[in-house]
């Protein structure tokens, strides 16, 4: 009997889904999945604290409700529901968050400075996650092998260098391919856990939350300090949000209930009910949980489940760079698009090679894991409280909610945002300084890049000539017209586009159609139909042309060309020519930004890929008129 048509649409959208949460598991969860290697170790290891039944039954309380309340509540069901037109992302969420505070310049101002803040500490996680993922999957050879363990090192560098590589094939190639690992790999940790359970049973007591309470009257100090290490359970829960866009929300909040919760969870009481029985296995409660035989198939599975933990903060930063570059908070770099189905899906060469090498600098600096954990932390909880801040005002100006829910929901969570991050503090000293320098230099070059393009375009428009009286010029003294079409690229649509003048003083023609376009880029990811394009026209073969895309969306202006002929002004790219006026950006004393700011400004200025390529503009069809700009 043949299936209805319904049967068979809901059979497609039920092996797309299907499909989605397996990519999920390869790219999104590698992060979080591969805590378990090292969160416990850190917690009860060489320097942490002592693992008496009653520590490890208060540890594991704190861990439990830890993912129960920041990653399945906040993350999962709070924060996801942030969805800027299907993007997420610290970078997405400003956006909102800046939307809902439109009138207010100076509250625009801190939650833009939250906003890059928090990404730039995300930049820092990017970097210390594929190296202690790696490092500690790796170093499970030191527990089968001892005499091994000064190859430890040499085979993270390998395994680091070939991860980077592979990513120029793309989110949906990579995803499809280590999805299937993951499954195995949650599925082999959960049922590791399982027989440490059976054995110890009273280790589920820690499900109650009395336990994490007492913990800290019994310990006091050591057991504030230990958060540090506990906190490693949620890393790469900012990832589940800034990878968002390349698989929905669906599928992610799915694969976490369905499968990575349960599996973390059994794992890591499994690690609880052995430190109970053994407290010397706290050197590695990982892999002494596992049966002898099975050592070596699980080092491998470990190594091959942090090559894709990696994946997590490499494809977010991916997403949050190409966001930047279109807010206008970093220089235009280079984007490859590697999937026809999911938009999200991108490679950015330049991103990927500056991640490849502070990762390779940070695995030869540290060494182990170990030293790693040291630095791991302060990133993660940095970025988690910036985005709790963000969300509550998207929650209180977009979404209406009352303060009467906003006020003790938000107390909850930045009081665990900050007692995580406070407790990380004091590893600033052993490590911890590592994360935040590379998140202060990202921080500097976001911040420096906006304000620059803010004061080339204001000495710009203090230099122009005003737009309607250059018009009017043109009647009393026509000079000679050419045929064809000239597009002026400006930012200022009220004044003559430099280019323009030149082109005027220089070659003395004006063409016969002339088109001031503006690109603007909205804080939406992408552009609706009707505010696509903005045609006005100024009169004397005169025209103002506005194109808005969405920062999640590929500027393309020829193929938006195409579409000005239904508002009547057709385009024949054979018969138009692109002018271009750039700033050659001279750094001063004047007042704005700091000499050095100036100095970062013009470099990255004169680095950066030009507007032209971004736009997909034909170098054919260009003409670039310098004009230097003093700030």
């Amino acid at each position: 009997m043949a299936s209805s048509p319904e049967a068979t649409q809901s059979g497609l959208a039920g092996k797309r889904m299907a499909a989605l949460m397996l990519g999920a598991l390869g790219v999104v969860y590698g992060d979080i999945g591969t805590s378990p290697l090292y969160a416990i170790q850190t917690t009860f290891g060489e320097h942490g604290i002592h693992p008496t039944p009653d520590n490890v039954l208060g540890a594991l309380s704190l861990v439990f409700w830890a993912l129960i309340i920041v990653v399945s509540l906040k993350y999962i069901l709070f924060v996801m529901r942030a969805d800027n037109k299907g993007e997420g992302g610290i970078m997405s969420l400003m956006a909102l968050a800046q939307r809902g505070v439109r009138d207010s310049p100076r509250a625009r101002l801190a939650l833009l400075t939250l906003g890059l803040f928090g990404a730039a500490l995300f930049y820092g996680d990017s970097v210390i996650t594929p190296a202690i993922s790696v490092l500690s999957a790796v170093s499970g050879l030191e527990v089968a092998t001892p005499a091994l363990t000064e190859f430890v090192v040499p085979i993270t560098v390998v395994i680091i260098l070939i991860l980077f590589a592979v990513q120029k094939h793309g989110t949906a190639r990579v995803g499809s391919f280590f999805g299937p690992i993951m499954v195995v790999w949650f599925v082999s940790i959960g049922l590791l856990g399982i027989p440490s359970i059976v054995r110890h049973p009273e280790v589920l007591w820690a499900l109650s939350p009395h336990y994490a309470v007492l913990f800290f009257v019994h310990n006091h100090v050591d057991a504030f300090l230990s958060l540090g290490a506990i906190v490693l359970v949620l890393t790469g829960a900012e990832a589940l949000y800034a990878d968002m866009g390349h698989f929905g929300k669906g599928p992610i909040r799915d694969a976490w209930f369905v499968l990575v919760l349960p599996a973390l969870l059994a794992n890591y009481f499994g690690q609880g009910a052995l430190l109970i029985s053994n407290p010397g296995a706290a050197s590695n409660p990982f892999f002494l949980m596992a049966p002898p035989i099975l050592l070596y198939p699980l080092i491998a599975l470990s190594t091959a489940a942090t090559v894709i933990a990696s994946q997590a903060v490499i494809s977010g930063a991916y997403s949050m760079t190409s966001e930047a570059m279109l807010l206008g908070y970093s220089p235009r770099m280079r984007v490859q698009h590697t999937s026809r189905e999911q938009r999200g899906q991108i490679y950015l060469p330049w991103i990927n090679t500056a991640l490849m090498v502070m990762v390779l600098l940070a695995v030869l600096g540290f060494r182990s894991s170990d030293a790693l954990a040291a630095a791991y932390g302060i990133a993660v909880t940095g970025t988690m409280a910036c985005t709790t801040v963000l969300l509550l005002v998207v929650a209180r100006k977009l979404w209406n909610w009352s303060p009467l829910v906003l006020i003790p929901l938000g107390a909850g969570l930045l009081a665990i945002d900050l007692a995580f991050f406070s407790s990380n503090m004091v590893k600033i000293e052993h490590g911890g300084w590592f994360p935040l320098v590379l998140g202060l230099l990202v921080f500097a070059v976001m911040s420096t890049w906006r304000r620059g393009r803010e004061l080339v375009l204001r000495e710009m428009k203090q230099g122009g000539l005003s737009l309607e009286t250059f018009i009017a010029s043109i009647a009393d003294h026509p000079p000679l017209r050419v045929p064809g079409t000239a597009i002026f690229l400006t930012a200022n649509q009220d004044s003559v586009p430099h280019a323009l003048l030149h082109n005027l003083k220089h070659n003395k023609v004006l063409h016969e159609r002339n088109v001031l376009l503006t690109v603007d880029t909205l804080d939406t990811p992408t552009a609706d139909a009707g505010e696509r394009i903005e045609l006005t026209a100024l009169g004397r073969e005169f025209y103002r042309l506005v194109m808005r895309f969405g920062f999640a969306e590929e500027p393309d202006v020829p193929r938006i060309l195409q579409q000005c002929q239904k508002l009547g002004l057709p385009f024949d790219m054979m018969d138009t020519t692109f002018f271009l006026s750039r700033e050659n950006i001279v750094a001063s004393e004047r007042a704005g930004m700091a000499l050095w700011r100036d100095k970062l400004f013009a470099f990255l200025s004169r680095n950066a890929m030009p507007a032209t390529a971004f736009f997909r503009i034909p170098g054919n069809r260009l003409v670039e008129l310098g004009t230097q700009v003093e700030i």
